[in-house]
């Protein structure tokens, strides 16, 4: 009777234990929601009239197609809010920042190419390869292509997250916020966003880096 109740005592244990940590998850994961969307309050716009002009427009990547072959809804309005920030003299250069990590898939030239049809002129878009990570992206930004002030062009939730990372990294950065997605559409998406925001305040407690450096580029 003993070692049942021992048992069971146990079994209490880990339970609340793990409850406990459950909780703390939740709860800070909902406070770094929270906390990266507050830090972003005021510089995400949407109106094209109203973004201030900064010299560089940071076009943050995604694929072109998803895996069932349909168009990236993301992709197609992140081209489209570049090309119409460019085209109002808002911003005098798109920095194209995606991921290239395979031969098969390149994000940046998808990018390049979807631009330049559009009219933006070849000299004023510059491409990084090595924007793997949101992180990495924001952080190169600066470090490699000289920039203290920049407009994130994105979807909200995207740019929010870039906008902290930029006040961290002591960048001044606004957004202009390409059109979003139904909540349907990007339900996944929106799913590791959470995950991304908490992994965020990881990468900041351990100075986390880019994956790649390089010569420093910068634009003038």
């Amino acid at each position: 009777m003993k070692r049942m109740n021992l048992k069971f005592r146990k079994k209490k244990v880990l339970l609340l234990s793990f409850s406990l940590l459950l909780l703390t998850v939740v709860f800070f994961s909902v406070w770094v929601d929270s906390r990266v969307s507050g830090e972003s309050k005021g510089k995400i716009y949407t109106d094209v009239e109203n973004v201030p002009f900064n010299k560089v427009g940071l076009l943050l990547g995604t694929s072109k197609k998803l895996s069932n072959g349909k168009t990236n809804l993301y992709y197609k309005y992140r081209i489209e809010a570049a090309v119409k920030l460019f085209r109002s003299g808002k911003i005098n250069y798109v920095l194209v920042s995606g991921d290239n990590s395979k031969k098969t898939y390149d994000e940046p030239t998808d990018m390049h190419d979807d631009l330049l049809a559009a009219g933006v002129p070849d000299s004023c878009i510059i491409l990084d390869y090595a924007g793997f990570r949101t992180w990495d992206s924001v952080v190169r930004c600066h470090d490699i292509f000289g920039q203290d002030s920049i407009t994130v062009i994105s979807q909200p939730f995207h740019i929010e997250r870039a906008v902290f990372i930029a006040d961290h990294k002591g960048i001044c950065a606004v957004g202009y916020a390409a059109r979003n997605v139904t909540k349907r559409f990007g339900f996944k998406t929106n799913v590791r966003e959470k995950l991304a925001r908490v992994k965020l305040f990881v990468d900041i407690m351990i100075g986390k880096e880019p994956k790649f450096g390089g010569e420093r580029i910068e634009i003038r």
